[in-house]
């Protein structure tokens, strides 16, 4: 790293420094118990998320990245439950808080955007009642409110009418009006009358919101598509809505578990612009989580790399794309296809992800690395700071053990033999 880039790190690790931390995770560990056995799919787990930033949870399918966002919601399903660590929200214990209490956070100052639009929304219920029913739930007192001014506005209407045509019926009885002056107060008491409405319902003011924050998510039509169903719209949109619905109450964080997964390319880069747009204009904060490192190295700030369970490293973006320390992260980067890689093999990681009710022993991650150590296979690796704001688990960094034999590998395949 020149110095250049350590001043450019070190500048990030600044901001970080001087932004108030929203959301604290530490030691998680969430299992599932099934018949086969318990499946340890967070297991130990720690991370923090500042005010108005962006933090990229990534790995392979299966390493644990949605049951932890599951878990900070505590909506993780049947057989699974959270056993220890905490969850702090502005330094509330979520994990403390009773079902009913877990409500007025979940879906208000917490929201979360699911893989697939289809399956999340509610087929049998328009798109209007769906969005309507976020601020029927948590923005009550709000409406109430917005009904109570309207209501105080149609009384003075209707006195000011009454006044008006009281005057009027004085004047005509004294005979101090003329002609002319009579059709200036009826044209007055029927503009008046015109104004005068019926004193909207909850459920009116409700579907108002819902067609202004869907224009917000770029849907022109708003008006339109509050009376559609899901399957009556496209992937995109129906990814729009999601994120609209997210976004209703204005969260402090919003969890965005692979948002683009199931979109085509183009539509990709629309959702993540608007995602960038609106996380400007609400200031709120984003866990993304996603495979996809394409879409981490654009969007995020910082990046937890989580493996079999586990954070592996968590670092800036800018820390980590430029100088990778782990050898997963290493495998990751170095997968991602690219032009410049012709009569070259596309280079893989070794071996499946492992089966998480049997964890291999030692660091997860040793069957299937590269740089494996003879140690790795025995003792799991500490959680450690090498530079500011960089943090790693893996042998490789740690001083007690960075000096012990390498492993080797049989039967190395011959990379000539992959040219095209």
């Amino acid at each position: 790293m020149d110095i250049t880039e350590k001043k450019n790190s070190a500048i990030e690790n600044s901001k970080i420094d001087k932004l108030e931390k929203l959301l604290e995770v530490k030691n998680l560990k969430t299992f599932f118990y099934t018949e086969e056995g318990i499946v340890k799919a967070v297991d130990g787990v720690s991370f923090d998320i500042y005010l108005d930033e962006v933090l990229g949870l990534v790995g392979e399918t299966g390493c644990g990245k949605s049951v932890t966002a599951l878990s900070i919601l505590q909506l993780v399903r049947e057989t699974g439950k959270i056993i220890e660590g905490s969850i702090k929200f502005n330094d509330i214990n979520l994990l403390e808080l009773s079902e009913q209490e877990m409500r007025e956070y979940r879906g208000n100052q917490i929201t979360m955007i699911f893989q697939d639009p289809l399956n999340s929304l509610n087929p049998v219920m328009s798109i209007g009642k769906q969005v309507s029913e976020v601020f029927l739930l948590h923005q009550k007192e709000k409406l109430k409110k917005t009904q109570d001014n309207l209501r105080l506005e149609r009384k003075k209407l209707i006195d000011e009418r009454m006044n008006l045509k009281k005057e009027l019926i004085k004047k005509e009885k004294d005979g101090l009006i003329s002609e002319e002056e009579k059709k200036i107060f009826k044209l007055k008491i029927d503009d008046l009358k015109d104004k005068i409405q019926r004193t909207p319902l909850l459920k009116h003011l409700a579907l108002d919101e819902a067609e202004k924050i869907i224009k917000e998510v770029g849907i022109a039509d708003a008006r339109g598509i509050l009376k559609r169903f899901p399957h009556e719209l496209s992937g995109g949109m129906r990814q729009r809505i999601m994120i609209s619905m997210g976004l209703s109450c204005n969260p402090l964080l919003l969890i965005a578990d692979e948002p683009t997964t199931a979109l085509d390319v183009t539509i990709q880069a629309q959702i993540l612009d608007l995602m960038q747009k609106l996380k400007k204009k609400f200031k709120t904060s984003i866990l993304l989580i996603t495979h996809d490192l394409g879409i981490i190295a654009e969007t995020c700030n910082r990046i937890a790399v989580m493996y079999s369970g586990n954070i592996v490293e968590y670092a800036t973006a800018d820390d980590l794309f430029k100088n990778p320390r782990h050898p997963y992260t290493k495998g990751l980067i170095a997968a991602i296809p690219s032009i410049e890689t012709k009569n070259k093999k596309l280079k893989t990681i070794r071996g499946m992800v492992p089966n998480l009710i049997f964890p291999p022993s030692g660091c997860r991650f040793h069957p299937r690395c590269d740089e494996r150590l003879e140690i790795c296979d025995k003792i799991k690796p500490s959680w450690i700071e090498i530079s500011d704001k960089y943090h790693i688990a893996c042998h490789l960094y740690d001083p007690k053990y960075k000096d012990s034999s390498k492993y080797k590998w049989a039967n190395e395949e011959d990379i000539e033999s992959f040219k095209v």
